[in-house]
């Protein structure tokens, strides 16, 4: 039996494969208001048979965005607004699962199709946070150093953001340790030049990421499942590694974090990247074994067989698939028709199903 196609339980809640829509940023929101774009973009990726559909990263505060097209969480409107697309979620037999997100110094950027770099206050950007006063490359605004009643603020705003998501019927919380965004500049050390117990030392670095994870867990029930995406390295001499992020895992582990979302990169620009089929896995691999915590494997994954592959050598747990998604919103339904399984083809579309 196919290893990928097989139910898949964390805690209480059963997945239908080990197949999952990795969160895409779609830059389509309006105040950070989920609307049709989203309902349909991820609405058909549960209706092409993922076990486990994640929102892309939606922001714990406004200055939080990437940009300002992004989704948010913040208020009680998107709650009502994201509750009509995680009851459809459900409806076609998928898991609803968000990522709750703050993207510090790489906050207030250009939607992509409209140019590149930083938004200048000017022309409706914001000033952005971040663990230290440096900006993430030339051309962007110099972020302002975090206070204690930021660093309490963004514990609370985490907080909120997951008790709100509860709200609007997700069942998975994603904590965003990743790509350079907020939680990864505190825990890379060429991001976070702080004097203070929230720089320096791997401890220190590893303190708002860890104490954001704890606040997440307490308030999202205890049969539900809590991932954190992280970078597993920064491709960089002196970054952020793989042996930090090992000790990472095992520390989320212990606040009761169920699995670790393994990607990397994201933190400086321009970094040589060896790009290749499935890239990542060796630092889901890795995490797995020496953290001994599920993994989700990522990167350039597109072939059905190349998963099963990955999960039957437990290399990771869940396979999360992000542009072949864009390209083929039934990956799944292909994926089981590859493998010589039963297809989730939904009851409407069965007339075309092949005999």
């Amino acid at each position: 039996m196919s290893k990928l196609l097989s139910p898949f339980m964390i805690r209480n809640l059963e997945f239908r494969n080990r197949i999952a829509v990795s969160p895409m940023c779609q830059y389509s929101a309006v105040d950070g208001m989920p609307n049709d774009w989203h309902l349909v973009h991820l609405g058909s990726r549960a209706v092409g048979g993922a076990g486990l559909v994640i929102a892309e990263a939606t922001a714990v505060s406004p200055e939080g965005r990437i940009s300002e097209a992004d989704l948010g969480i913040w208020n009680d409107g998107q709650v009502a607004a994201f509750r009509r697309i995680t009851d459809f979620i459900k409806a076609q037999g998928a898991v609803p699962g968000i990522q709750i997100a703050h993207a510090g110094r790489k906050a207030s950027t250009r939607i992509p199709w409209k140019g590149e770099g930083c938004m200048p206050e000017e022309g409706g950007g914001w000033r952005t946070l971040a663990p230290s006063a440096i900006p993430f490359d030339e051309g962007y605004s110099i972020p302002r150093e975090m206070t204690r009643d930021d660093l309490e603020a963004v514990r609370s705003q985490f907080r909120e953001a997951a008790r709100r998501s509860l709200e609007a019927g997700f069942e998975v919380a994603e904590i965003h340790a990743a790509h350079g965004y907020l939680l990864h500049q505190f825990l890379s050390p060429l991001s976070n030049r702080r004097s203070d117990e929230y720089g320096g030392s791997l401890e220190n670095r590893m303190r708002l990421p860890l104490e954001v994870a704890e606040s997440v867990r307490e308030v999202w029930p205890e049969g539900l499942p809590v991932f954190v995406r992280i970078s597993a390295t920064d491709w960089v001499e002196g970054g952020w590694d793989l042996a930090q992020a090992v000790e990472f895992a095992k520390r989320l582990k212990g606040i009761g974090i169920d699995l670790i979302d393994t990607s990397t990169g994201g933190l400086l620009p321009r970094v040589r990247i060896p790009l290749a089929p499935g890239y990542q896995i060796p630092f889901a691999e890795g995490i797995r074994r020496e953290a001994k915590i599920l993994t989700g494997g990522l990167g350039l994954i597109t072939e059905a067989s190349q998963a099963e592959e990955i999960l039957a050598a437990e290399k990771a747990d869940l396979i999360l698939v992000a542009r072949e998604f864009l390209r083929d919103p039934y990956f799944p339904i292909h994926a089981a028709a590859a493998l010589g399984a039963d297809s989730p083809y939904p009851v409407q579309y069965a007339r075309a199903k092949a005999r």
